[in-house]
């Protein structure tokens, strides 16, 4: 499906290489791509849930209201025993 009107997603991160990955993947379908960097109000979000899933939802969700945007958000990081 691609979108008639460009859709705005923010995806939840500063850093511009995933943004552009992402931007790849999701502006042919219609969606302009922005990062945390296109808002100098973005807010730092405490990721303080006990899982990745949860830690994406709270920055999703938390910047989604905080920007009045839809925001996408990830969490990955390196798990060691």
């Amino acid at each position: 499906m691609v979108l008639k009107t460009p859709f705005t997603l923010v995806i939840g991160t500063h850093n511009r290489k995933k943004g552009e990955e992402l931007a790849d993947l999701l502006t042919p379908l219609g969606f302009r791509v922005l990062t945390l960097d296109a808002f100098p109000n973005a807010i730092q979000v405490v990721e303080d849930g006990d899982t990745f899933a949860a830690n994406a939802a709270l920055k999703a969700s938390q910047q989604a209201v905080h920007l009045g945007q839809w925001v996408l958000a990830y969490d990955s990081c390196l798990a060691v025993d």
